[in-house]
């Protein structure tokens, strides 16, 4: 996927979903493919510290939609990545 391409979030199945979740997760795809798997861990711990502090949660029915929608943007090289992640 494109990860400076924001597409996937103005797709239509996404509109019930608060955008600042969806912000989140963009900087979280933005800076997180940048890292090395060595500065991953302290990255995911500081996005958890700041989802908390702005109260940002994901319900069970949003992570399973919103994965589903990254998937239809995917590349196919990061289809198993993907998987892999989740």
């Amino acid at each position: 996927m494109e990860m400076t391409n924001n597409e996937w979030m103005n797709d239509p199945a996404l509109t019930g979903i608060d955008k600042n979740k969806l912000i989140f997760l963009e900087k979280l795809f933005i800076q997180g493919s940048k890292l090395t798997q060595k500065e991953m861990m302290p990255f995911l711990l500081s996005l958890s510290k700041q989802s908390r502090e702005n109260n940002i949660s994901f319900q069970k029915d949003e992570v399973q939609l919103i994965y589903s929608v990254l998937q239809k943007y995917a590349t196919p090289e990061d289809i198993p990545k993907m998987q892999k992640l989740s």
